[in-house]
């Protein structure tokens, strides 16, 4: 495994080398490399440059703390490439990523963290003081406790003792709802959560009465439920004000809605920014992208989409976002957001004729497209995987979907995708060339579209309501609690 931004000794004189470039000895083995890239991405290089010590005026350096193979997973990393790596690699690139101090590098291995490595990457990364690495981990391996049951006994007591206080992710749905009064209460105006153990489907919280779920766009950032935009009546009137959840003090806030008023929209949360992408206004297809810093509670317009598109298929993918564009009848393109470009970059083409995309989920660094089958039968999905790391398309096995529903909705945790239609739940366990079905539960039995996502739920907010879905009515009004308070938190400058 070589990088484009390391050259081996033994492949160039030792008198050629590029400008302001640095030689880097490590077991024997020499690179070189760029002495602006160590400066900007090494916390380690740019103390040591900035020391005023001797070694800040060499043109070589030995290294003695990291290995050969930890030291090239870093500069592949820093030259923009994702690469899987096996446990050898994982263990070197952790020490690399402590020693050196190198953000990318720690980002990355978060990414790549899998059912196969999770334990090692928070065995390795708590050893040596990585704790962003090291709690991402153990989050990963919370959400697949009971496949990783017998592995997890391995550990040390203080590391299974930490698994075991953090929070599960919980299977989460909200259908489409318009806005209600106080008169006319819409009782089905809820968030729920998938109640697993007992297969069923419960109530967590009613939406605020003017939050409208029709058409709207619906993301989970940093754990906080955001519902922005929505219809509130068939002239498709945009609520303009945003609406936020927190489960952890089980309340709702308010924030200020995208500068130029959409619905039918795609709304993702991605490293602490929302993106609102496309959708229509006044009966007119946007192709605008605007971004939700939290922060400091702004919209600001990025690059747009390279035509425009609503309800846009999306799914966030080895620290990316990707979205699904269709063009001419059967063309699906891929297209990926690179935010140090603000950039849209097509990343692939899938063509089958009569067929579009339904829906995209990612698991590992592949993206699975859902489309319609055959003929147009839409109860029956068919699935297409592409990998990005070779760049292949793969023809699933099989159909997906029956008669109680298909694909339109679908969330990864661990090793399972999870669907939901009005009728069943269905848990597939990702298998390489198909999704083995692990288990069905009970369905949401809603109409209409539904939005689905996960969030770690504190056991406090899960028991103030709790109830299932087949409430009567009279034991709805009885039991109800009232509707939570919102605290406005819209910024001035909006």
């Amino acid at each position: 495994m070589e990088s484009s931004n390391c050259l081996h000794l033994s492949q160039q004189p030792r008198n050629c080398k590029p400008p302001q470039s640095l030689r880097i000895n490590i077991d024997h083995r020499s690179f070189i490399v760029e002495k602006n890239l160590l400066t900007e991405n090494c916390e380690y290089f740019r103390a040591l440059f900035q020391s005023g010590m001797r070694e800040c005026q060499q043109e070589e350096i030995h290294l003695q703390c990291v290995g050969v193979l930890g030291f090239l997973v870093m500069l592949q990393v820093l030259d923009g490439e994702q690469p899987m790596v096996n446990s050898d690699q994982i263990v070197e690139a952790i020490e690399c990523a402590a020693f050196l101090q190198v953000p990318a590098l720690t980002k990355h291995l978060i990414n790549i963290v899998n059912s196969e490595n999770c334990l090692l990457m928070y065995h390795t990364a708590s050893t040596y003081g990585v704790w962003e690495l090291s709690h991402s981990s153990a989050l990963f391996i919370k959400d697949m406790y009971n496949e990783l049951k017998e592995e997890i006994c391995t550990l040390p007591d203080k590391l299974i003792e930490y698994i075991e206080s953090l929070l599960p992710s919980c299977y989460m749905a909200v259908c489409s709802h318009s806005p209600s009064t106080e008169l006319l209460q819409d009782l089905q105006r809820t968030v729920c959560y998938l109640d697993e153990d007992n297969g069923d489907w419960k109530v967590l919280t009613h939406l605020p009465l003017s939050t409208s779920t029709t058409m709207a766009g619906v993301a989970v950032l940093e754990n906080k439920l955001y519902i922005i935009g929505g219809v509130h009546n068939i002239r498709k009137n945009v609520v303009e004000t945003g609406f936020c959840y927190n489960p952890t003090t089980n309340t709702w806030s308010t924030i200020c809605g995208p500068k130029l008023p959409r619905y039918n929209f795609t709304l993702i949360g991605h490293e602490g920014c929302l993106y609102a992408i496309g959708g229509e206004y006044n009966m007119k297809v946007m192709s605008s992208v605007e971004r939700y810093m939290v922060s400091n509670q702004s919209w600001n317009f990025v690059s747009p989409l390279p035509c425009s598109a609503a309800s846009v298929v999306s799914t966030i993918a080895m620290h990316r976002v990707f979205i699904c564009l269709w063009k001419d009848r059967g063309t699906t393109e891929i297209h990926k957001y690179v935010p140090e470009q603000n950039q849209w970059l097509l990343v692939t083409t899938l063509i089958r004729q009569h067929s579009y995309a339904l829906y995209m989920v990612a698991h590992k660094d592949n993206l699975y497209v859902i489309r319609n089958g055959p003929c147009d039968d839409f109860l029956m999905c068919v699935i297409d995987c592409y990998n990005l790391s070779s760049g292949q398309w793969t023809a699933m096995w099989g159909q997906y979907g029956n008669n109680k529903g298909c694909l339109f909705t679908g969330v990864v945790r661990g090793d399972s995708v999870f669907t939901l239609s009005q009728q069943v739940t269905t848990e597939y366990t990702v298998e390489d060339y198909a999704w083995r079905v692990r288990r069905e539960m009970k369905g949401v039995g809603r109409i209409g579209s539904i939005y689905t996502f996960l969030m770690r739920l504190p056991k406090a907010s899960m028991s103030l309501v709790g109830h299932s879905l087949d409430w009567t009515q009279d034991q709805i009004h009885r039991d109800i609690p009232a509707y939570p308070r919102l605290s406005p938190q819209c910024s001035d400058n909006l």
